[in-house]
């Protein structure tokens, strides 16, 4: 094996060094926390590696963990266990955690029964999607992220803590603050770490290869180029092919078409996830699938009458409607109702001008400071004021 016995990696000189800048270097010195995340995935793996194998050179005797944040039934099969192995081979702690109020298929279906009620409360003009996107990545920054630091602040109290990311491309700086690790109440401060932005992915493959440390199957069984959720908004079709051959991953594959039917919404943008593996669902699903994308082209219609002054704006909403404006919203409410199967609220041109000014009373109240409305008139419109 390649290892000595203070587990530093003593490999061919080709691979890429690690990145550190000297403020990571000082806070190495300082032994300060270091907690690697992991997902399963190659990167991460060689991340882990590298950067254990640096703290060894540099003398580091701070603590130091593994953490994986699990999302729950649209993750690999086999990506908890590969973390596992991970931990096993490198002789340290694996923490595992999840978001509290559920997994991200729980997350995607509770989000559109909160924008179905948005749009039946008209606390917004034009339905809204449940998934996340490239432009909104909740999935990221919510079920990973926050869930993440929460955990390491309560752990690492009082420390400057350095949080390492499996990164290879020059998206992100290699050090930069991780503002979610900054924390007045248990004294914490944190920067994110990019060890292997240099690496390219035959680098981390050959590193693999040398080490002869498993790849995760969803590589080697099932031919995905990356691994993140089995189906993932930012994974090619392929990717979601091959994810799709694996039998585990069927039940969370026609939950999730499901949603993609009752809401009209796909899965990515341009692309129907029903449409990827139709053969896995029933006669009756498809019917409806096919039901769907017919009700999108209905309701994108509808939508595209609202005229774009009306459209949604930080601190919508921003202008009143005139009353022919009101009169057309009626229209395109009252066309979204039967397109979607329901029952809203202000459908007539006088309750949606009244609506306007409830809603635009609300938002000056709050933008001066003044006590707030009673929180059952806005609960919605807050989380949309901050979600959108």
């Amino acid at each position: 094996m390649a290892w000595n016995t203070s587990n530093t990696f003593i490999g061919p000189a080709h691979f890429p060094p690690v990145e550190t800048t000297p403020l990571i270097d000082e806070l190495i010195a300082a032994h300060a926390p270091v907690a690697i995340g992991v997902s399963g995935g190659k990167d991460s793996d060689v991340a882990a590696f590298e950067t254990l194998a640096a703290l060894e050179r540099a003398g580091h005797k701070g603590p130091r963990v593994l953490i994986h944040s699990d999302l729950g039934r649209i993750e690999h099969t086999d990506s908890r266990p590969a973390c596992e192995r991970l931990a096993t081979r490198l002789g340290i702690e694996l923490v595992v955690v999840k978001r509290k109020a559920g997994d991200l298929m729980d997350r995607w279906l509770v989000r559109w029964q909160h924008n179905l009620e948005r749009y039946r409360q008209l606390q917004c003009v034009k339905m809204i999607l449940p998934w996340s996107t490239p432009a909104m990545r909740f999935c990221t920054s919510e079920l990973k992220t926050a869930v993440i630091c929460r955990d390491l602040v309560e752990r690492f109290q009082g420390c400057t803590i350095l949080s390492v990311v499996g990164l290879r491309r020059q998206e992100s700086a290699t050090r930069a603050p991780q503002v979610k690790l900054q924390n007045a109440t248990f004294g914490t401060t944190g920067y994110s770490w990019h060890p292997i932005l240099a690496w390219s992915r035959e680098d981390v493959l050959a590193y693999h290869r040398f080490h002869g440390f498993p790849l995760h199957e969803a590589y080697t069984t099932y031919g995905l180029s990356r691994v993140s959720c089995a189906f993932c908004m930012l994974a090619g079709r392929d990717d979601l092919a091959a994810s799709a051959t694996d039998p585990r991953s069927h039940d969370i594959y026609r939950e999730m078409v499901e949603l993609e039917i009752v809401s009209t919404f796909s899965f990515q943008s341009g692309r129907w996830l029903g449409d990827v593996a139709p053969h896995l669902l029933s006669s009756e699903m498809l019917a409806r699938l096919k039901e769907a994308k017919q009700k999108v082209e209905a309701r994108e219609r509808a939508e595209a009458r609202i005229p774009r002054h009306l459209h949604y704006v930080k601190g919508w909403p921003t202008v009143m409607p005139t009353r022919a404006e009101a009169a057309l919203l009626s229209e395109v409410r009252r066309s979204m109702a039967e397109i979607m199967h329901l029952t809203i609220e202000y459908s007539e041109p006088k309750t949606i001008l009244d609506r306007y000014a409830e809603l635009m009373a609300m938002h000056a109240s709050r933008n001066k400071g003044q006590k707030r409305l009673p929180a059952s008139l806005y609960p919605m419109q807050q989380e949309l004021w901050n979600t959108l």
